[in-house]
């Protein structure tokens, strides 16, 4: 049985749609199931192995393959399925949605998504795009847990002329699996994501791949003298690779903007060590430290070694 909602209110939704049952789309199911925030939950998965291990789980009351008919009645639809999939799928299913519906997402990048979303839409159906910054490496429905988006950040990015009620209705939602909602532009959103995440899963990719790629440093080496800095970006390297791919094709122009900030710092930061200017090393390391207690300060991670990240047991 559901416990009561948090504010002990009906839930939020009569019929929620998860499409996508990865780390994300499986702990909305968990959340929603948990907190009583929707009557009926249909989990819809082109995979099998995936659809029947959510029955197994016993994560939805309806579990399908057939993206149209699971998503047809739904007050709320969540599209969770990597980035450069969010078009293909809402042009499928956006037709066949109720009136009153409302469509959402949880991807990394939101221009691109409106872009491919809106032009599916039918009158009637809002569009609510939506950004849970929470994650862990792990990915598929066993991955997921209930708690995943407790105190952390749910960006909005409803488009132009979105009904406030929509919107007030998914916050509500996010609210109701814990999570600190906050709307902003889709293009605002990308520029910030670009720097806060995305660019540093870029820069992790590259330091294990280059690693890996050290021919004077063998494969077993690498792995057995892993000091703890490394081991972190072996973390974020470990995400899931189609998520990912997608995240910097369709968020391209944000992330080679940043990129290109941090390319002229990392320059600055080889003339300090080339001309061995300690105190320009030291002001940046103490800027840096600061940053990481202001962070530590909001809730938004521990100072554990495993980040507070790790995955609850959860059936």
């Amino acid at each position: 049985m559901p416990e009561a909602g948090r504010d002990g209110a009906a839930p939020v939704f009569g019929r929620l749609a998860i499409v996508g049952l990865g780390l994300i789309g499986s702990s909305t199911a968990r959340g929603a199931r948990r907190y009583g925030l929707a009557d009926t939950i249909v989990a819809i998965d082109a995979d099998a192995a995936v659809r029947a291990r959510v029955s197994e789980l016993g994560l939805a009351d309806r579990v399908t393959g057939d993206a149209v008919g699971g998503a047809a009645e739904a007050d709320l639809v969540i599209l969770c399925v990597p980035v450069g999939a969010v078009g293909t799928v809402a042009a499928e299913i956006a037709p066949h949605l109720k009136p009153g519906a409302i469509l959402s997402d949880v991807g990394s990048v939101k221009g691109s998504v409106v872009a491919a979303v809106m032009p599916h839409l039918p009158a009637g159906v809002a569009f609510v795009p939506g950004h849970p910054v929470a994650g862990t490496e792990y990915s598929g429905p066993d991955a997921g847990f209930s708690t995943l988006f407790e105190n952390r950040w749910c960006i909005l990015t409803p488009p132009e002329g979105t009904a406030e009620a929509a919107t007030a209705q998914v916050t509500r939602f996010w609210e109701g699996l814990g999570a600190i909602v906050e709307t902003m532009s889709p293009e605002h959103h990308d520029l910030v994501l670009a720097i806060t995440s995305h660019v540093p899963h870029l820069i992790a990719y590259n330091i294990v791949g280059t690693a890996a790629d050290l021919e004077e440093v063998t494969q077993s080496e690498v792995i057995k003298f892993s000091a703890g800095g490394f081991r972190d970006f072996t973390r974020i390297a470990a995400s899931d690779p189609t998520m990912w791919r997608d995240i910097f094709l369709t968020n391209k122009d944000a992330v080679l903007e940043m990129l290109g900030r941090f390319n002229e710092d990392l320059a600055a930061l080889a003339r300090a060590i080339r001309w061995g200017d300690g105190e320009a090393l030291h002001a940046l390391f103490t800027r840096t430290r600061a940053i990481r207690r202001g962070i530590v300060a909001m809730g938004q991670e521990t100072a554990e070694p495993d980040f507070g990240r790790r995955p609850k047991v959860e059936g």
